[in-house]
C-alpha cells in the first residue's frame, strides 16, 4: 500500500490497489553477518557514494527558473543533480535527479541551511514542498525563515529518469475486476495480471530495476546534500519517507543535523515489505470503522445511517450494486475502494468522501462516477499515476525478498480478509508482482544507531492506517536518543502538516533550536473534521 499525499490512483492490477499512501519499507544492505562478498559490495557502494558526493559538492547545482510545464513559478528554482545508477560503479551509467528550492524567507543571519523533504510512496515526488512557502502555509512560516525548502523527485520518479511498467492509459482503464475473489478462477486471473505487470516492468524499465532500492535513494539523498553545499542534512520524511530517513540515518549517521520522521514505516527487516502490508490491512479496517462512526454521528448532514452498522450496510449495498453493474459503466468495486480508501488515510478526505457517498444514496450517481472514475483525457495525470505505481512496485519488490509461494499469499490474505475485508485483497494484488519479480531482491538494511547520529524526532498518530503505530515504537527503540510524539485518539496519515499546536510547536523548536522534550510526549488530537 502506498505512502504519499492523497492523489487518487487506480492500479493496473485488477485491484483497487494503489493505496493512496503507501507505507513502504526497503533495503539493499547486507547484514552484519553477511558473507565477505556482500560486505565487499556494501563497501564498494559506500565508496561510490563518497565519490559521487565529492563530485556533486564540486559541481553544485545550476539553479534556474523551473521549466514552464513543471508548474512551479518564481521564486521557486529548479536544477539537476547527477548520481550513479549503480553506486558500486560510480564511473558507470549516470542518471539526473530533478530538485527544486525556495530560499529562506528570513535574514542571512537566521538561515540554518536547507530542509530536504520526501513525502513517501515509494513513488511520491517531493517537488511541491517549496510551495508551502509560496502558499504561505502558516504551520511552516517560522521554519521557512530559517531554512531553504528543497524538494526532489527520487530516482525513477517524475523527472528523475522515470520508470514505467505498463502503458499509462491501459493502467487507468476501468472497471477493473473486483479485488475480492469469488472463485479460484478470479484468483488465477489476478495472478496472471500481477505476473504480466512484473514482466512489463522488466520490459519497459529493465536496466533501472536492480538499482531501485531504498539504500540507493538514501545515497542519492547524500549526493543531493553535498550538491546543496550542506555539511549535514536537515530532513523531513513522511510515510515511506520515514523509512528512507531511517536507512539514511543508518548509512550516514554523521551526516545528519536534524531529522523529523512523520508516520513511520516499521523498519524491522522482518516487516519490510510483505509483513508491513499485512499489518496495514488490519490498521485500515480500524480506521475505516472510525470514519464510519464519524459519518453516523453526523447523520443529520449525510443521511447514511446513525450507527456504524447502518453506514457499513450502505457501503456493502453500494459495493454490490457496482459489482453487478459498474456505475456509469466504469466504477466497480475496485474503483470504489480506490476512492473510499482516502478516508481512512486522511482526515481531510472525511468530508468530501462522505459528501459524495451521501449524494449517491440521495440519487446523484454522477458525483460518485466523477470522483471515482479515471479521466482518460488527463494523459499527464495518468502518466504520473502509472509512474508512481511503477516506482512503488519496483522499490518494494527490489528492497527485500518476498514469498514466491502462491499458497502462502493465498492463506495469509484469505485469513485476514475474514476480519479485515476493506483493503486486504486489493493490497495483496497490488503487491503480488513481487512474487515473480524479475530483478534481484535484496536484504533490507539493519536500521540502528551508529556513532554521530543526533536526536531524531518521531511523530505519529496512534490510529494511523497506512503506517501502524508499532512502526514508530520500533524506530524509536532502534534510534537511541530519539524522541517520540504520539497524537492520541487520532489516525490521520502525515501529522506534521496538520494544525495541532502541541505538535507544531515542538517541530518548530526542534528545527529552529535543535531542542526536544526530556521525555516522550503525548498530544491531544487535532480537531475532528466538521461536516
Amino acid at each position: 500500500m502506498r505512502g504519499m499525499r492523497p492523489t487518487r490512483r487506480v492500479t493496473a492490477l485488477g485491484s483497487a490497489g494503489a493505496l493512496v499512501t503507501a507505507t513502504l519499507i526497503a533495503g539493499a544492505m547486507a547484514a552484519p553477518s553477511a558473507t565477505a562478498d556482500s560486505r565487499h559490495g556494501q563497501d564498494r557502494e559506500a565508496r561510490g557514494a563518497a565519490i559521487a558526493a565529492a563530485r556533486a559538492a564540486k559541481a553544485g547545482i545550476d539553479w534556474q527558473d523551473c521549466p514552464a510545464d513543471w508548474g512551479f513559478a518564481k521564486p521557486i528554482q529548479c536544477g539537476w543533480v547527477t548520481v550513479p545508477l549503480d553506486y558500486a560503479h560510480p564511473n558507470g551509467k549516470k542518471i539526473k535527479l530533478a530538485v527544486d528550492r525556495i530560499g529562506n524567507t528570513g535574514t542571512k543571519e537566521e538561515r540554518q541551511g536547507a530542509l530536504v523533504y520526501n513525502p513517501g510512496g515509494p513513488g511520491g515526488s517531493g517537488m511541491r514542498f517549496p510551495t508551502r512557502v509560496t502558499n504561505k502555509n502558516p504551520i511552516w512560516t517560522n521554519v521557512a525563515k530559517a531554512y531553504d525548502f528543497v524538494g526532489f523527485d527520487p530516482r525513477g520518479v517524475g523527472h528523475s529518469a522515470p520508470i514505467s511498467c505498463i502503458d499509462p492509459q491501459e493502467f487507468v482503464k476501468a472497471p477493473k475486476a473486483d479485488p475480492v475473489p469469488g472463485s479460484e478462477a478470479d484468483k488465477r486471473a489476478q495472478r496472471k495480471l500481477a505476473a504480466e505487470y512484473a514482466d512489463g516492468c522488466a520490459e519497459r524499465s529493465g536496466d533501472m530495476l536492480p538499482q531501485m532500492t531504498t539504500p540507493n535513494t538514501a545515497r542519492d539523498l547524500d549526493v543531493i546534500r553535498a550538491a546543496l553545499g550542506e555539511k549535514k542534512l536537515n530532513y523531513l520524511g513522511v510515510s515511506y519517507g520515514t523509512y528512507l530517513g531511517a536507512v539514511y540515518g543508518t548509512l550516514f549517521p554523521g551526516h545528519v543535523r536534524r531529522m523529523i520522521v512523520d508516520s513511520v514505516v516499521n523498519p524491522s527487516r522482518e516487516k519490510i515489505w510483505y509483513e508491513a502490508n499485512l499489518d496495514q490491512d488490519v490498521a485500515f479496517e480500524g480506521r475505516w470503522k472510525d470514519w464510519e462512526d464519524w459519518v453516523a454521528k453526523n447523520d443529520a448532514t449525510f443521511h447514511l445511517g446513525d450507527t456504524r452498522a447502518k453506514v457499513q450496510k450502505q457501503w456493502l449495498t453500494l459495493r454490490a450494486t457496482a459489482k453487478k453493474s459498474p456505475l456509469g459503466g466504469v466504477v466497480g468495486p475496485a474503483e470504489l475502494i480506490s476512492f473510499f480508501q482516502s478516508a481512512p488515510y486522511y482526515d481531510s478526505s472525511w468530508v468530501p468522501v462522505a459528501t459524495t457517498f451521501s449524494k449517491y444514496v440521495a440519487g446523484d450517481t454522477q458525483a460518485l462516477v466523477d470522483a471515482a472514475a479515471p479521466d482518460l483525457s488527463d494523459t499527464a495525470g495518468n502518466i504520473a499515476s502509472e509512474n508512481s505505481n511503477a516506482v512503488y512496485t519496483a522499490v518494494e519488490c527490489t528492497d527485500a525478498k518476498w514469498p514466491t509461494s502462491w499458497k502462502k499469499w493465498d492463506k495469509d490474505n484469505t485469513r485476514l480478509n475474514k476480519d479485515y475485508p476493506f483493503m486486504t485483497w486489493a493490497n495483496a494484488w497490488m503487491n503480488l508482482p513481487c512474487a515473480t519479480w524479475p530483478a534481484k531482491q535484496h536484504t533490507p538494511v539493519n536500521v540502528k544507531t551508529h556513532k554521530g547520529l543526533p536526536a531524531v524526532l518521531i511523530v505519529q498518530s496512534k490510529n494511523d492506517a497506512a503506517t501502524p503505530y508499532d512502526g514508530a515504537v520500533e524506530l524509536h527503540k532502534r534510534f537511541k536518543g530519539s524522541r517520540l510524539i504520539t497524537e492520541k485518539d487520532a489516525g490521520s496519515h502525515g501529522v506534521t502538516g496538520l494544525l495541532n499546536p502541541c505538535i507544531n510547536d515542538r517541530v518548530n523548536t526542534y528545527l529552529l533550536m535543535g531542542g526536544t522534550d526530556g521525555a516522550d510526549v503525548t498530544c491531544a488530537p487535532h480537531a475532528t473534521p466538521k461536516p
